[in-house]
């Protein structure tokens, strides 16, 4: 039982980095694992939901391996940021020039898309996997809810509840982030500035009272050398 259950897998698989929410754009990862013990992995071909197309597509390079990506027109163009788009990607192919996966070995290809489609829970991506005995693996099945896995399932990609912010999850997430980190940051400082104010107005308040106690102690001192003064010139003129 294990040894049957393996095989099937260890299948091409699509997962995102971070979240894929509906109507934004996420990176998403293809996990291409080599099944086979006396061959190695040279190409992939993954083929874009026809029906929800993508305006955006942009793989992030994969050292010794080239990308492109194939466009066509669209029978029903999409509106993006204002904009009128008259294509969209369809395929996206991963091809060796150097790189290879080996036995026991897999390769992630990331893949930036968007905007995302709201009208759908998920999106099925087909792909072809070719290993360079000119074997072609066709994960092309498409799951059924409540049924078993097909032989070759077609990568599926679940998709999120919408956020609100168009550039995904991780992008809402590092800009709270940025936020929190401002508020601490401007909180700090107003606390700083408040506690030199009381610093300088306790010392302030210091230097005043000290000023009035010496004031004070010299008056008592005038004062008294006056009644002493008043006396002796008293007496001066009793005795005359």
């Amino acid at each position: 039982m294990f040894l049957l259950a393996g095989p099937a897998a260890a299948h091409v698989g699509v997962e995102p980095q971070g979240e894929a929410a509906k109507g934004g754009y996420a990176v998403i990862n293809f996990k291409v694992p080599n099944e086979r013990d006396d061959a190695s992995t040279t190409k992939l071909e993954v083929n874009l939901p026809a029906d929800h197309p993508l305006a955006s597509v942009m793989p992030q390079p994969v050292p010794g391996w080239k990308a492109v990506v194939t466009k066509e027109k669209l029978a029903k163009p999409l509106e993006m940021h204002g904009n009128t788009i008259a294509e969209a990607a369809t395929k996206v192919t991963w091809t060796s020039t150097g790189g290879k996966i080996g036995p026991g070995e897999f390769q992630q290809f990331p893949l930036s898309v968007g905007k995302l489609p709201e009208d759908t829970d998920q999106l099925v991506f087909k792909a072809l996997q070719t290993y360079d005995n000119k074997e072609v693996v066709r994960w092309i099945e498409e799951p059924k809810e409540g049924a078993e896995e097909p032989e070759s399932p077609a990568p599926v990609l679940k998709l999120g509840a919408a956020t609100g912010d168009e550039h995904g999850g991780a992008g809402h997430d590092a800009s709270a982030g940025a936020d929190a980190e401002a508020e601490k940051a401007t909180a700090k400082t107003a606390a700083q500035q408040n506690g030199a104010t009381e610093t300088a107005s306790a010392g302030s308040g210091g230097g005043s009272d000290t000023t009035a106690r010496v004031l004070g102690i010299a008056g008592i001192v005038v004062g008294v050398a006056g009644v002493a003064f008043g006396v002796l010139a008293g007496r001066r003129r009793t005795t005359t």
